[in-house]
């Protein structure tokens, strides 16, 4: 049988659709020991078997460089938090948390405010202004005005990118503006709840141009970083790890220890004060687990 290097683009239950050179979609069955349950997901690469025309069997899976354990996507190198500047209101303690654990996982991240034509540049400035100052690519965009669109897609075009954030934000709209002819259904924001809802029932990845792929994901409203010794969190937050050779005690939290050069910058100005009460949110809730491990 004639084999192929391929990526999991969808995952569905039993079967696979594989993405092989030069282009073609492959539906798939897994062999053997792949069958068990988290043995493949959306992103894997694999090596397929192609049995008849248009379908194959897969055999091989290559190693992760990354892996997501929700959404379950793997090798994805870069997650695009999304928030709406608007309806719904940002819910930026969720960017900061998804930034976090992208960074956790080896992803780069990357932010898009959607929405733009909903505030004013005042207001967005606003948003954005703290993410790009913690080094973060921002994007303010607007898919039906098209503002932003075409500078996203040249940032994404030769990454595996997956998208992040809540339902409602605008997620789907964004892909049919960066991916011409995806026909993804978009949801509509409840007026009486302000909330999304969920429109996207599976990871799938999308091509973007020649090299990049970019993947839609379902709506959440929370993420959890697990059994995580606290003193990592510090540096899955950039802007705080800025100042942190600064403190006087290594392995600061930036919480009450003194001589703490954190705590300084924000009194002084020269870091995010809303950062850093979501830094403090986050690191409460990952103490707390710690303690409860066991």
């Amino acid at each position: 049988m004639e084999r192929f290097h391929g990526r999991v683009i969808r995952s569905v239950g039993d079967y696979h659709t594989v993405w092989i050179e030069p282009g073609a979609e492959v539906l798939c069955r897994a062999r053997g020991r792949l069958k068990q349950r988290g043995s493949l997901v959306t992103g894997d690469l694999v090596t397929v078997a192609l049995t008849g025309p248009d379908q194959g069997v897969i055999e091989e899976v290559a190693p992760r460089s990354t892996f997501l354990f929700r959404p379950p996507v793997a090798n994805v190198d870069t997650a695009v938090v999304v928030m709406s500047l608007a309806r719904p209101e940002p819910s930026l303690d969720l960017a900061d948390r998804i930034l976090a654990v992208a960074s956790r996982a080896g992803l780069d991240g990357l932010v898009v405010l959607t929405k733009a034509d909903l505030v004013d540049s005042q207001e967005a400035s606003r948003i954005s202004t703290p993410y790009e100052a913690a080094g973060y690519p921002v994007f303010v965009t607007s898919a039906p005005a098209g503002q932003g669109i075409e500078a996203l897609r040249e940032a994404l075009s030769s990454r595996v990118s997956i998208l992040a954030g809540p339902s409602g934000v605008g997620k789907s709209s964004l892909l049919n503006a960066l991916v011409p002819g995806a026909a993804l259904r978009t949801g509509e924001v409840s007026r009486k709840t302000d909330r999304g809802r969920h429109t996207t029932r599976h990871v799938s990845l999308l091509r973007l141009g020649e090299r990049g792929w970019i993947a839609d994901s379902p709506g959440f409203s929370n993420l959890s970083f697990g059994p995580m010794d606290p003193r990592e969190l510090p540096g899955l937050f950039p802007d705080l790890q800025r100042f942190a050779g600064g403190c006087r005690f290594s392995g600061c939290l930036h919480q009450r220890e003194p001589g703490c050069a954190v705590r300084q910058a924000v009194e002084e100005g020269s870091l995010d004060e809303g950062r850093y009460r979501r830094y403090l949110r986050i690191l409460q809730e990952v103490s707390e687990a710690f303690e409860r491990r066991y």
